[in-house]
């Protein structure tokens, strides 16, 4: 018995982990496509118009060349956005500060959600790797568990000390026991708890009350 059961966890294990390789990867290619789709050719556009100033017209000249500046000021912008969705460079100093820009786009791109987002500004000291994949791991939440149309659902997320563990509590309020029922129970759920406990040597479960789910994040 004891050997089936370690058999059967081992099994699990290596089913969660491979689900998390998957949605990193997953999320390195999109990263990868953007660069290729945008960034590659911004470049290769604003290198041509280099190229292409005319010696002869100052005016013309000018011109052109404050649209480089401008094509390099948003080139530089969209490098920076990229180098914080890879790894964000305040990730090591500040988790909390990490926690509220991987929310900004989904505040810009969903305004019918309601977030309620209450972390500290101060945190512990913990290595920046085990920071990320609490930080991957929230993203990883807010995809499974909102539904793609995004109605009358609110959001809470805390962020506390708790002894000598960190606690990260997302807490979701649906519509309807529907939506409830449907959102909670994702089988990829299962995947991301299992990863999170591997990776982090921590915690990680679910609580239902009336419309609303809570997930605990401990490490």
């Amino acid at each position: 018995m004891l050997f089936m059961w370690s058999i059967k966890s081992h099994n699990k294990t290596q089913q969660a982990l491979q689900w998390w390789f998957f949605r990193q990867s997953l999320k390195l290619s999109m990263e990868a496509e953007k660069i290729r789709d945008g960034l590659l050719q911004e470049s290769f556009t604003i290198r041509r118009n280099l190229e292409l100033l005319p010696a002869d017209n100052l005016e013309l000249s000018v011109n052109k060349a404050q649209e480089c500046l401008e094509k390099t000021d948003n080139f530089h912008q969209s490098l920076a956005q990229l180098s914080d969705r890879l790894f964000p460079s305040y990730l090591q100093d500040s988790l909390p500060l990490a926690i509220e820009c991987l929310l900004e786009p989904w505040l810009t791109s969903h305004p019918d959600l309601y977030f309620h987002i209450d972390i500290p500004s101060n945190w512990r000291n913990e290595p920046a790797d085990r920071s990320l994949i609490v930080l991957r791991s929230l993203e990883e939440l807010l995809r499974i568990t909102l539904p793609d149309i995004l109605t009358q659902v609110s959001i809470y997320i805390s962020l506390t000390k708790l002894r000598n563990m960190g606690q990260l509590k997302v807490k979701i309020t649906y519509p309807d026991v529907t939506a409830l029922n449907m959102y909670s129970n994702i089988p990829e759920l299962g995947y991301l708890y299992e990863s999170f406990r591997f990776l982090t040597s921590g915690k990680c479960f679910c609580r239902s009350q009336d419309l609303s789910a809570a997930w605990y994040f401990l490490w």
